[in-house]
């Protein structure tokens, strides 16, 4: 009897692979072996910068608020230590984007937190 091979299995597994390679330069995106090796790659990356990609909007946000309150005459540390103490529950990116968008309801908060 004849050895049994699931060539759609592999075939589909091949193709996957492929489709997700759309779009990349050179053998990348029609080699299966190289394609799978920058496949692999671009989903660690994918990985990894999930991750970063919220350090940055977190960092982002603080030098929003630093700007707004500078303009105050307070630092980052100070307006965000009388945030926690005057029980203002606002978190950095809704404090981030009062300050960008709509001074007055920024200028409002470092009144009250004053």
């Amino acid at each position: 009897m004849p050895r049994s091979v699931n060539s759609v299995a592999s075939r589909n597994r091949r193709k996957k692979i492929l489709k997700q390679a759309k779009g990349y330069f050179g053998r990348r995106k029609n080699v299966y072996t190289v394609a799978k090796n920058a496949v692999e790659k671009a989903m660690q990356y994918a990985y990894r910068d999930r991750k970063n990609n919220k350090r940055n909007f977190r960092s982002l946000w603080i030098q929003r608020i630093n700007a707004g309150a500078r303009q105050y005459g307070m630092s980052y540390s100070q307006f965000m230590g009388k945030v926690k103490a005057n029980n203002i529950e606002l978190n950095r990116k809704v404090l981030a984007d009062l300050a960008m968008n709509n001074p007055e309801a920024f200028k409002a908060i470092v009144e009250k937190v004053k």
